[in-house]
Order: structure tokens, then C-alpha cells, then sequence
């Protein structure tokens, strides 16, 4: 059984996360001791890769001694935020993993909550997009494509994951930085990333969009084209030009973050920040990074909230473009 010294050195040792759940030990005990992670989507997804793997970090790091995973999936989020808005506020050690998909989803679904009612604590990786096209399509080069986007909108169907989701946000982009209207886009959307592979490999549809893990074995092996990614900048040991440098302007992250329950605030808000800005600079969440080809962009606190702000007003305008949003 820790002693009162032990806990006091705990919480010393992460920077100030012991707060506010009761008074005195109690608190920092229950605190140091676990952590909730709310996952609003199935095992196996990234959300929740992403909630395991921080699990595994916190632990090597010593930062948290448990963490304790709580799965609610369906409609891309849409399912679980409201449990997590008014079962979980006020909850002081619990985070929720969430990203751009549920953005997307709660605008598409008209959902009664939005990602704004969370405590947003710190966005942690990012996958870009890639637009790809069978080995043997004309088109060469993202400009080919908005050429033929531009000339006959309807005939450049494309493939990629839910409707309303962050391949079908992406075209959106793409349509709207071309000036093509939304109602002309042709996108077909499938249940996941094999039946999309099949469809353009199979000649079904002009091209496909995803994250880039997703079409990466078929890109090296030559069967499918890379003709953007969606990134700011080239990525380094990827040969594939951004939509940017190709005169379309458009960068997309499908990114993924944690946030605070209602209620979250003050020393409590800073001590969580605190905590994930410390688990983002270990070697162990670094290693992570690059094991499983996740991009770091972190950002955290206000600037972070700010942010989603933005990703939410903007995803509401392209969403309202494509007829899936009011």
C-alpha cells in the first residue's frame, strides 16, 4: 500500500497531476493510480490504437501506475460524445480520444452535442491523405486530375471511406479549391478500405482517396499511383508530391487528439496538459511514432482549442457544400 510520502512523491514526479477529486491523499491517490480513457469507437480502430498506445507509454514512463479503457462505438463518435458530455463531466482523470472523423461524423449526423462542449487538452498525431489511381490511368499528375475534375466532374468518380467522412471531406477541399460545384463531385463511398482498393483497382472508378498507410503496400508494389498527398509540406521518404506544390490548395490531416469531460478546468485542465505534453516528449511515445508511421503535431492547451474551433467551422462549410450538412 503506498504511503502518504509515496504518493507525495508521485505526484512531485508528474509535475502537479495530482488534483482536486477530494482532499488531501485520497485525491492524489486516485488520481497517480488510474487514468480513464474514453474511446468512442470500436478495438482495433485508430482511436483506439491510439488509446492503447498511450496506455503503453504512461506506463513505461511511469507516469500513471493504470489506465482504464472504455470502448462506445458507432457513427463515427456520434454514439458515444453524448455519454461522455453528461455521464463523464466533471470525471477529474479522464480523457476522451477523438479526431477529425468525428468532426465530420457529429456535423453529418446533426448530432445533439458538438466536439465544443468537450475540454479540448492536446491534438497528438496526424495521417495525411493520399490521392491515388490504378498503375495504368492516364492521369499522371494531381493537375491531370483536376483537369479532368474540371472538364467533366461526374466521369472522375472517385472511392474512399463513409460518406461525410475525412476522404469525402478532402475531395470536398479538392472540388471547392478547383471551383467545382459540389453537387457535380462524384464520390462513392465504402464501408472500408479493402471494397475501395477493389473498386479502383478494378477500373470502377477514376480514383481513390485514404490515408496513406491504407494504400501504401499497393503504392510501393507499383499497382496503384500516388498523385498528391495532402500534407503542408514533401514528406520525408516519400517520393509524392503535395496538392500544394501542384497548384491545388487544399492540406488535410486527418488527425487524432484527446480531450477533457465538461467541467474540466483550472489546475486540474493544466494539470492533464501537463501529462500528455509530457508522454508526447518521451523517448517511448517517440519510438511509438515511428513504429507505427504516425506523424507528431502536437498542439495543446488554448491553442489547441482554438483550433477546434476552426476545424469545426471549417469542416461545417464543406459538409454544407456536399449536401450533408445544414
Amino acid at each position: 500500500m503506498l504511503t502518504k510520502r509515496d504518493l507525495l512523491k508521485a505526484s512531485a514526479a508528474m509535475g502537479g497531476l495530482a488534483f482536486g477529486l477530494g482532499t488531501g491523499g485520497e485525491a492524489s491517490a486516485q488520481m497517480v493510480d488510474q487514468l480513464q480513457l474514453f474511446v468512442p469507437a470500436a478495438p482495433g480502430g485508430g482511436w483506439d490504437q491510439t488509446a492503447r498506445t498511450m496506455e503503453q507509454v504512461l506506463k513505461t514512463e511511469k507516469l500513471i501506475n493504470t489506465v482504464q479503457i472504455t470502448n462506445v462505438p458507432g457513427a463515427g463518435g456520434a454514439v458515444g460524445l453524448p455519454q461522455f458530455v453528461n455521464q463523464w463531466k466533471g470525471r477529474q482523470n479522464a480523457l476522451m480520444v477523438g479526431g477529425l472523423v468525428m468532426v465530420g461524423a457529429l456535423i453529418a449526423n446533426k448530432a445533439p452535442v458538438k466536439i465544443t462542449q468537450t475540454v479540448p487538452i492536446a491534438r497528438l498525431t496526424g495521417e495525411f491523405e493520399v490521392l491515388v489511381v490504378p498503375a495504368d490511368s492516364p492521369l499522371k499528375t494531381a493537375k491531370d486530375f483536376a483537369a479532368a475534375m474540371k472538364a467533366d466532374p461526374k466521369k472522375t468518380s472517385v472511392a474512399g471511406g463513409s460518406a461525410g467522412g475525412t476522404d469525402h471531406i478532402m475531395l470536398g477541399m479538392i472540388g471547392r479549391a478547383l471551383g467545382v460545384p459540389a453537387k457535380d463531385i462524384s464520390y462513392v463511398a465504402y464501408a472500408g478500405g479493402g471494397p475501395a482498393l477493389a473498386a479502383i483497382l478494378g477500373g470502377h472508378v477514376a480514383a481513390g482517396i485514404s490515408g496513406f498507410g491504407e494504400f501504401g503496400e499497393q503504392i510501393k508494389a507499383g499497382k496503384l499511383r500516388a498523385l498528391a498527398i495532402s500534407a503542408g509540406t514533401r514528406q520525408p521518404e516519400i517520393d509524392v508530391p503535395t496538392l500544394k506544390e501542384q497548384g491545388i490548395d487544399v492540406e488535410l490531416f486527418n488527425w487524432r487528439g484527446v480531450f477533457a469531460p465538461p467541467g474540466t478546468a483550472g489546475a486540474q485542465r493544466d494539470a492533464l496538459i501537463a501529462l500528455v505534453e509530457k508522454m508526447a516528449g518521451s523517448a517511448s511515445w517517440k519510438d511509438q511514432l515511428k513504429k507505427r508511421d504516425w506523424t507528431p503535431i502536437l498542439l495543446t492547451g488554448d491553442a489547441f482549442a482554438t483550433y477546434i474551433q476552426e476545424e469545426n467551422d471549417r469542416i461545417t462549410a464543406i459538409l454544407k457544400d456536399l449536401g450533408l450538412a445544414s
